[in-house]
């Protein structure tokens, strides 16, 4: 990666999560070092200044945190649809002919590697380990508690039934949409596949899912809009698989209940979501996040844009 792609965070060699006095004291040492009166190069001045302008500013922060901007993005002419590219250091994690292959069930490989990398982490050892990032929590003057309520139960659920499944994957609760101004209520990253996952509750009951519309009894209900979230991180992590998940629960807690019958149409665009109940979530996010390319992969400068992006 060249200096002049280097995100803002990389140039000041602090972590996304730096505080504002750990930003000030970054810019003070790097600006001493890159001054033309002390040796260094005008324009890798100008690339600090630009940076700390950037950082310091909190309107201006959140800006350009909110485009996912503080990663290594990689260009999309380069970029591998559900793999590494090819000679990367994330490349080495996967699978090589003659050789075992990596299982979800492995334990966390991170890319890039926290021990002997010499560069300041994107997000510290600490943060980067816990599997579950954030809770659900009030939006506005309004809490919504039963949308709290419902997003806690998709946690546990994650939380109990899948993680432990998956050492690597990281659970991110709370995000804010790339295509417009709405939420992400779940992310779950594991190696180079990203599930966005929101929720809803409904009555016990049959209903039927043809890959656009949910129908029960005759009416239509509305799931959640997520395609058009999943074609924007799809656009921004080139290098990821994304899908979205809608799961729907029952009032008693059944994780069998309601009973969604899949009923296939024309693949249209809606194809990048599923409608599950709470056992077809499971079921369905282990097979997905296990069957990517190094499934036992931590993705280091992917979690850390997720993070700046938790509204």
């Amino acid at each position: 990666m060249t200096e002049s792609s280097s995100s803002h965070y990389q140039v000041l060699r602090v972590a996304v999560t730096a505080t504002e006095k750990e930003i000030k004291v970054a810019y003070r040492r790097a600006a001493r070092t890159a001054h033309p009166d002390h040796g260094g190069d005008a324009a890798t001045f100008r690339r600090v200044t630009a940076a700390y302008e950037t950082l310091i500013d909190p309107q201006r922060r959140r800006a350009y945190d909110r485009s996912y901007a503080a990663g290594d993005a990689p260009s999309s002419a380069g970029a591998h649809f559900d793999a590494p590219a090819a000679g990367s250091p994330a490349s080495a994690a996967v699978r090589r002919p003659g050789t075992g292959r990596n299982t979800a069930g492995d334990p966390p490989v991170y890319v890039p590697p926290y021990e002997g990398s010499g560069d300041v982490p994107l997000i510290p050892f600490e943060q980067g380990r816990q599997q579950v990032h954030g809770m659900p929590r009030k939006r506005g003057i309004f809490g919504a508690e039963a949308r709290i309520q419902r997003e806690m139960r998709t946690v546990q659920l994650l939380s109990r039934q899948v993680l432990p499944a998956i050492p690597a994957a990281r659970l991110i609760n709370g995000l804010q949409s790339p295509a417009d101004n709405s939420h992400i209520d779940h992310a779950v990253l594991s190696g180079y596949r990203l599930a966005l996952v929101n929720s809803m509750l409904l009555p016990k009951g049959a209903y039927a899912w043809d890959g656009r519309t949910l129908n029960h009894g005759g009416r239509a209900v509305a799931p959640p809009q997520l395609a058009q979230v999943v074609w924007a991180m799809q656009d921004i992590f080139p290098e990821l698989n994304v899908t979205g998940w809608t799961v729907v629960f029952s009032p008693d807690g059944n994780l069998h209940e309601p009973v969604i019958d899949h009923h296939r149409r024309p693949a249209g665009p809606m194809d990048t979501v599923q409608i599950v109940n709470a056992a077809g979530l499971v079921r369905g996010l282990k097979e997905f996040l296990a069957a990517g390319p190094a499934p036992n992969t931590v993705n280091v400068p992917v979690l850390a844009r997720l993070l700046r992006g938790m509204h």
